[in-house]
């Protein structure tokens, strides 16, 4: 069984430099599962951080389920994600460096469960921005010329 992605946040690979990615899974209701299994996650303006020795996802929006049976929880509330305690040691010395932020990048299924990848990344500048879009438009514009002769 592969991998299937729910949703993606590309806005954090234009605004941040990722320079280190982890996997993580999340502890979640079952209306918020049958919620993603449709698809309705939005990660923008979420992020990660270390609360009492574990980590937490926030501003991670889970749409409520229609067909719930039970009260939704709320769409924007505070959940735990499960990684080895190692893991949560190195993002602390990644946190505690300056300038640094744990950023939500991809939401998918993973044999069954869902898995939230965590990216560790340093906010680019303005200038930096243009350099990136300056960079994408050459490789679009290099693989037009090099299929169209």
């Amino acid at each position: 069984m592969g991998i299937k992605i729910i949703s993606e946040n590309r806005k954090a690979f234009y605004n941040y430099e990722i320079l280190d990615r982890f996997e993580a899974g999340v502890v979640l209701t079952g209306p918020e599962v049958k919620s993603l299994r449709a698809g309705r996650v939005n990660l923008n303006d979420s992020y990660a951080l270390v609360h009492n020795g574990e980590l937490v996802w926030l501003n991670g929006n889970i749409s409520p389920y229609r067909f719930a049976s039970i009260t939704p929880p709320d769409p924007l509330r505070t959940r735990t994600l499960l990684v080895h305690k190692q893991e949560i040691r190195r993002l602390v010395g990644f946190i505690q460096e300056k300038g640094l932020t744990l950023l939500p990048l991809k939401v998918y299924w993973k044999e069954g469960r869902v898995k939230l990848e965590i990216g560790v990344g340093r906010g680019k500048k303005l200038h930096d921005k243009r350099d990136t879009e300056k960079e994408r438009d050459w490789q679009r514009e290099k693989e037009y010329w090099m299929k169209h002769g």
